[in-house]
């Protein structure tokens, strides 16, 4: 089950709830960011849930670089400070224990600490990548690439990365019987 709810939801109900409700339970879905599914709530009701991903992704998409910028600082540090204190969401933590964040030495840790302040101090954002796709090794090779790019580069980057998070996070939210969308 999900951290994002204890149960999970089909579409069908989803289009049911009223608007705050329903950007209340699909919030989640893009980190700390509610206004995203607030817009998405006015689309119902959604036929599919790769129409409401792909809804959601193009709010995300038109919106104005300040808003992008928001949504990417939203997200926590992998491995991180604040991680490591418990001061996530709970999909961050249960992403990053996935990909094996919350079980790494302290050499690692150093590393990716590291790697974190590099990449904020050139970006001004935290690294994001979909943990629940990657583990320890791939996500320390990324960032390590990463830092070769440009800023626009990265917010593309980024933006797509918390796509993929969003879709994982909608079909945890969904259940194997609400409509998932596919990859």
């Amino acid at each position: 089950m999900s951290a994002i709810t204890s149960r999970t939801w089909s579409l069908a109900e989803l289009n049911a709830l009223p608007a705050e409700e329903f950007a209340e339970r699909v919030g989640a879905i893009f980190e700390r960011s509610p206004w995203i599914a607030e817009r998405a709530a006015m689309g119902r009701p959604w036929e599919s849930a790769d129409t409401l991903l792909k809804s959601m992704q193009e709010i995300v998409a038109t919106a104005p670089l300040d808003r992008k910028l928001a949504l990417i600082s939203a997200h926590p540090d992998l491995g991180g400070r604040i991680a490591r204190q418990g001061q996530v969401t709970a999909e961050s933590t249960a992403e990053q224990a996935s990909a094996g964040l919350t079980r790494i030495d302290s050499a690692t840790r150093k590393r990716i600490d590291d790697l974190n302040t590099a990449y904020r101090e050139r970006f001004g954002f935290p690294f994001i990548i979909c943990a629940r796709l990657n583990n320890v090794k791939t996500i320390i090779g990324a960032m390590e690439r990463r830092l070769n790019n440009g800023s626009e580069q990265e917010v593309s980057t980024a933006l797509t990365e918390i796509s993929k998070i969003a879709r994982l996070r909608l079909m945890d939210l969904l259940g194997p019987d609400g409509q998932a969308p596919r990859h």
